[in-house]
């Protein structure tokens, strides 16, 4: 058989069994060792089994792993230690009375968030429970409400620290420090663009706005309130940027404080609550670990075709532009961003997009933010988008209006979308000037 034809093949049975509803784990593992076989067929070498499980051992056991469970556990402390509410008002105190201040709090939480959890499930239910309610009873359509927060959640992943960065870290082999820097710059410029977004259609649509004013005491409490869970991402970001830290290790000094914070200051997380959370967050951690670690196999396989070398042939046969080469890209990941889970994405195409964009001189950090970036804004967009049916769902309404009120927003995003894919110095400016290559 054809090795180009396998490869299809191969490709084209995982995406369809995901599309079937196989687990994107199971999809990823049976495709990888169903290639193995035919390979074995048809090249008439003997197949060594030990492959697969040595595959699935080694996917898993990556020491830059760790660092989702720590940063899952963290977020869930600072979650249960009521830090929602605390990061909302502090946002709140910051806008003012600037136009549809609601909304501009809104935006500001999740840019906040995005700095403890690095998820955007997490972000739309966490901020979008609180907000999404209360933007609606202040007077805003509820299509408004849950467009501003799905897609003000998409600062989660991108801002440090971020799961779906530890992912392409590991599958491309590249310094995950050096990802959460190069976020930082296309992290803050979601949240401003839809912050002047907003005003755009505050113009239009006149959004209420705050008019009262807080009285000395009660932004002394807001901003002692507030500044205790924003040590967190300070932690984090401040030690890895200071060379204190690897992502990893601060991983766990963000669980250590907030363990600090929970028990001892606030005092909300308890004890006999350890437990339970940490069985959620092992939970979700596996979930992610046990796709990367599936994904071996298909890797190998891949590996084993050659898969990268071709591929890379075939797209410089059709061109050498990379600027083309980055619009095709940005097409192909909004669509898989549509119909699965970003981090599953990351795992399945990074490792073969990722050596034809080495190959046209693209830098590996800049490639991560695009690739991050344009899965998150499909978590927000029909037909599967997580974020999307989240916030419908808090907001009690069906998903076509959601999509309508989003649409606005979404359309901010892509401009930042091109702007940071155009532009590599958004992405790589930062990182350069802390010593991360390129």
């Amino acid at each position: 058989m054809n090795t180009g034809l396998l490869i299809l093949l191969l490709v084209v049975a995982a995406f369809l069994l995901i599309i079937f509803g196989v687990p994107v784990y199971a999809s990823l593992g049976l495709a990888g060792t169903i290639s193995l076989i035919a390979l074995t067929v048809t090249k008439g070498a003997a197949l060594s089994w030990i492959v697969i499980p040595s595959s699935i051992y080694n996917g898993a056991t990556a020491i830059s792993l760790l660092a989702i469970p720590f940063y899952v556990f963290a977020g869930e402390l600072m979650n249960k230690g009521g830090i929602t509410k605390k990061l909302v008002a502090f946002a709140q105190l910051l806008i003012g009375r600037l136009p549809a201040s609601l909304a501009q709090a809104n935006i500001v939480s999740s840019m906040f968030f995005g700095g403890i959890t690095g998820s955007c499930q997490a972000d739309t239910s966490c901020i979008g429970g609180l907000l999404i309610p209360a933007m609606v009873d202040e007077g805003y359509s509820p299509e408004e409400a849950v467009g501003v927060t799905i897609t003000s959640s998409t600062c989660g992943p991108i801002i440090p620290p971020s799961i779906m960065m530890v992912v392409y870290g590991v599958a491309v082999g590249c310094s995950i420090g050096g990802l959460f820097m190069a976020g930082v710059i296309p992290g803050l410029m979601i949240g401003f663009f839809l912050m002047g977004m907003v005003l755009i259609r505050d113009r239009k649509y006149h959004f209420p706005r705050r008019t009262g004013r807080y009285t000395k005491e009660e932004r002394l409490r807001i901003i002692k309130e507030g500044l205790l869970p924003l040590g967190m991402p300070i932690i984090v970001f401040g030690g890895i940027m200071g060379g204190v830290f690897t992502a990893t290790e601060a991983g766990a000094a963000a669980v250590f404080y907030s363990l600090i914070v929970g028990l001892f200051i606030t005092r909300n997380v308890k004890v006999k609550d350890l437990y339970p959370m940490l069985l959620k967050s092992a939970t979700m951690s596996a979930t992610v670990l046990l796709i990367i670690a599936c994904a071996k196999i298909f890797s190998y396989a891949l590996a084993t075709l050659q898969m990268s070398t071709i591929v890379a042939n075939a797209i410089l046969s059709l061109t050498s532009n990379k600027y083309v080469f980055l619009l095709l890209v940005n097409i192909v990941l909004l669509i898989m961003g549509m119909f699965m889970d970003g981090s599953a994405a990351v795992i399945l195409l990074a490792p073969i997009l990722m050596p034809v964009a080495a190959a046209m001189g693209i830098s590996t950090l800049h490639f991560g933010v695009i690739m991050v970036l344009n899965l998150i804004i499909g978590a927000g967009t029909p037909p599967l988008g997580a974020c999307l049916f989240i916030g419908c769902k808090i907001a009690d309404i069906p998903v076509e209006r959601g999509v309508k009120g989003a649409l606005p927003y979404i359309f901010t995003e892509l401009i930042v979308l091109l702007l940071v894919t155009y532009i590599p110095a958004l992405c790589t400016w930062f990182p350069q000037a802390m010593g991360y290559a390129i």
